[in-house]
């Protein structure tokens, strides 16, 4: 209980009026130094009231706690009297008051008011005469009290001394209640009893009643303990038996299990340390019961340090004639990673050891990046090993962890190279551009040191403890983007991207791969199966839209199966199969995609851009409209903060270029933009799309359609010069796509046209471009006569100079 405050300094309570304030779950007496938490405003109107008016407040219990704005049915008619020591406004709106209780009060009338609760109390007086009764009654309460606190735990030991020193029964009682562990019901009872021994017997009573709960429930643990301990007890004897029983009959055992696992340390070829660490490990173990937790930790620790593949490893095939038939075998293209390849082979065969380079395919999904880590370690006569990092969130994934852990294990590197036992392999590290961060850690973190040919002839695994030498694994990382890799990771790593296919190295692969894999996994006889070239042009021209081949392969999968079951339904079991454009409407239902995107006519204010996805590109169309109004520029279309940017910078070249573009000086003032980039539901962005964007605002500003055949890409600055993009040869399989053959790309994109297949230059026009005004030169077309906006916009110049004039 609070320490009581000394209240000599308080006002007598002159007036039977005072502010009211209705209490949940709590019941306050006199004597009791209470904080309250008041949350209602008609309650801190009522603390507020009483502040001006003495700091007096009558405080009453709710017979409901849930009921927010009590009537006076609903409160008791007996409560106490309180003197206001301290009031805090929290942040929350809230009030924290401290109240001490001074006086029983019954209401004798109850003002609501609109603000505030009132009533009009009267001040109940007791009888402190002292009698026999009352000395008794004191003396059986304090020993019950006692008896009370040393059951239960939530009332100090303090208390009772504190309790005893009091010989006045009406505050005893009011007193001792405080602490029990009662229900709002009894201790309103209490406070509404007003004759002091009538009040200690009630007092008594409930005590009692308390007591002999809590004995039941001391009964209950005693009892559940002793049960806990038997249990434990026999679990003991159990296990001292089982180890008498080893000593007797399987103590040879240990020791033979000992000698094997010592020999097989000093047969293992491993490091200096990790003999040494291994043997340490072994003396520790003789030391041990064979039955303890730590031996099986131990135990465990040099099974894997013992199976690890310390020396032992594949000799590569340094044939490079060899090595280049079974790249071309398994894939079709990918000319910078075969290369970089046969020339690793080429300097192993001139270089006795060469740390192993650690190659990072990027490149849309379905190109063949995962299945190409298989044919590298083929062509190099390796194992192959392979972990998936897409969604790893924790560090110990990668550098495992530590014995003091239950269950510990080392990481995913150490696990695979024991499990393909070869410390040279091809290891792949799949989708490294899906790892994850959070409280566990940064598992891209814990590859610097894997990836770094400088740090991993001494990779240091937390289970093992001891370094390994990975630099002779050849790591092998695919990911479809660059930017969610972190730049210290992308440094340790030879970046090969990986373009996506044209329409002919589809048809090629179709042919030479998918179509005998597939025919193949259905069961199918290849001499009665045939696919026409037109029905797989027509199947990646209008029944997929991607930069590899997986939908391509998903699609002639469902025709082999749809074959398949034709050929077990029908009687003619030698029946033969000819796929053509008249068949695959009944194999893969209507064509999906339109195959030839470009727009019908050349339009006003509707640009084609090129976008780059990590799918691959995508055509990107740009419409513009001006309409009368103030210069309110609209952009919408799900796009992202560069592109918003980019549009920014496009409106201000464009106002820049009025006199050029033959507008009115202040034409941008009279007129509302919109620009939109359909397809909202997919987010765009980044800075390619400038030019576009510039070209679609000049083209509505002075109503010259744009070229319908002409795609653009580039990034756009404030004095119109274009900027390179990347992904230039993605864009321009897009364009071939869409069916469009007159591309402007940025001049400083030339030099990349040497890395895209002549096969798809030769049907393209592609203009290098280093300023805007080029790109308007050769996109707009001739003004369309009479364009409204455009002669609305002169009518109205035309009227403002004659004002002037």
């Amino acid at each position: 209980m609070a320490e009581m405050t000394d209240t000599s300094d308080f006002p007598d309570f002159a007036t039977s009026r005072f502010a009211l304030l209705p209490l949940r779950d709590i019941v306050v007496f006199p004597h009791m130094v209470v904080p309250l938490f008041v949350g209602r405003a008609k309650s801190i109107q009522a603390i507020e009231s009483a502040m001006e008016k003495g700091k007096t407040l009558f405080l009453v219990t709710q017979k409901n706690a849930k009921v927010d704005d009590p009537e006076f049915e609903d409160l008791y008619e007996i409560g106490t009297l309180c003197q206001i020591i301290q009031v805090l406004k929290l942040p929350d709106g809230t009030v924290k008051v401290l109240v001490e209780g001074r006086q029983r009060a019954r209401i004798l009338r109850f003002l609501p008011d609109d603000n505030a609760l009132y009533a009009d109390v009267e001040e109940l007086v007791e009888d402190v005469s002292e009698s026999p009764t009352a000395a008794a009654l004191i003396r059986g309460i304090n020993e019950t009290f006692e008896k009370y606190v040393g059951l239960s735990k939530k009332v100090p030991p303090e208390m009772v001394s504190s309790v005893s020193g009091i010989l006045d029964p009406s505050r005893l009682a009011d007193t001792i209640v405080a602490h029990l562990n009662i229900g709002i019901d009894d201790k309103q009872a209490i406070l509404s009893a007003l004759d002091p021994h009538e009040r200690l017997e009630k007092l008594l009573g409930l005590m009692e009643k308390e007591i002999e709960i809590l004995e039941i429930e001391k009964r209950i643990r005693t009892r559940v303990k002793s049960q806990m301990e038997r249990s434990q007890k026999e679990y003991y004897l159990n296990e001292q038996m089982r180890a008498i029983q080893k000593e007797l009959g399987e103590k040879d055992e240990f020791k033979q299990e000992l000698r094997a696992l010592e020999e097989r340390i000093n047969k293992k070829k491993m490091s200096k340390e990790a003999t040494d660490k291994a043997l340490g490990e072994l003396r520790k173990l003789k030391m041990m019961s064979p039955m303890s937790a730590e031996a099986t930790v131990v135990r465990n620790y040099l099974d894997w340090l013992i199976s690890l593949p310390w020396r032992k490893g594949t000799r590569d095939n340094l044939d490079i004639d060899r090595a280049e038939d079974i790249l071309e075998a398994d894939h079709y293209g990918l000319k910078k990673v075969k290369e970089r390849i046969l020339e690793y082979l080429a300097v192993q065969a001139l270089v006795k050891k060469i740390k192993g380079p650690i190659l990072c395919l990027v490149g849309p999904p379905g190109v063949g990046k995962t299945s190409l880590g298989r044919s590298i370690a083929k062509s190099l006569g390796r194992e192959f090993t392979r972990i998936s990092l897409g969604g790893v969130r924790d560090e110990s994934e990668i550098r495992g962890h530590r014995r003091t852990y239950i269950g510990a294990m080392p990481g995913k590197i150490i696990q695979n190279l024991r499990k393909v036992g070869s410390r040279n392999p091809v290891f792949l590290l799949d989708e490294i551009d899906k790892m994850s961060t959070d409280f566990r850690g940064d598992p891209s973190a814990a590859l610097l040191e894997v990836l770094d040919p400088e740090q991993n002839h001494a990779f240091n695994d937390h289970f093992l403890d001891v370094d390994y030498d990975l630099s002779n694994v050849l790591f092998v990382a695919t990911a479809n983007t660059l930017y969610s890799i972190p730049r210290p990771l992308q440094d340790r790593m030879e970046i090969i991207r990986i373009e996506g296919y044209t329409e002919e190295e589809k048809l090629n692969i179709a042919i030479k791969y998918l179509i005998p894999k597939q025919i193949e996994a259905h069961g199918l006889i290849p001499e009665r199966v045939k696919f026409s070239e037109a029905a797989l042009l027509e199947i990646i021209r209008r029944y997929t839209r991607e930069a590899g081949v997986r939908s391509l392969e998903r699609e002639i999968a469902s025709i082999c199966r749809k074959m398949a079951r034709e050929t077990v339904t029908s009687k003619d079991k030698r029946r033969r199969f000819q796929i053509g454009l008249q068949s695959l409407k009944r194999y893969l239902g209507v064509p999906r995609f339109r195959y030839g995107l470009r727009e019908d006519e050349s339009r006003i204010g509707l640009a084609t851009g090129l976008a780059w996805t990590e799918v691959g590109g995508e055509l990107l169309t740009i419409e513009t409209t001006v309409l009368p109004g103030q210069g309110k520029l609209t952009v919408t279309g799900k796009l992202g903060e560069v592109m918003r940017e980019s549009a920014q910078a496009a409106i201000s070249y464009v106002r820049s270029r009025w006199r050029e573009l033959e507008l009115p000086h202040d034409f941008y003032s009279r007129l509302d933009i919109h620009i939109h980039v359909p397809e909202g539901a997919i987010p765009k962005d980044g800075p390619s799309a400038g030019i576009t964007m510039a070209t679609a605002l000049a083209s509505a500003f002075t109503g010259r359609p744009i070229d319908r055949n002409m795609a653009m890409t580039g990034e756009i600055t404030l004095r119109g010069r274009v900027l390179a993009i990347g992904g230039l040869k993605e864009k321009l399989l897009a364009a071939k796509r869409g069916g469009i053959n007159r591309i402007l790309i940025p001049e400083d994109n030339r030099k990349d046209l040497d890395e895209v297949p002549s096969v798809i230059l030769k049907s393209l026009e592609v203009i290098p471009v280093s300023h805007m005004d080029q790109v308007l030169e050769v996109a707009l077309l001739d003004k369309v006569p009479g364009h409204t906006l455009s002669g609305e916009i002169d009518s109205a110049e035309q009227e403002n100079e004659a004002v002037h004039h």
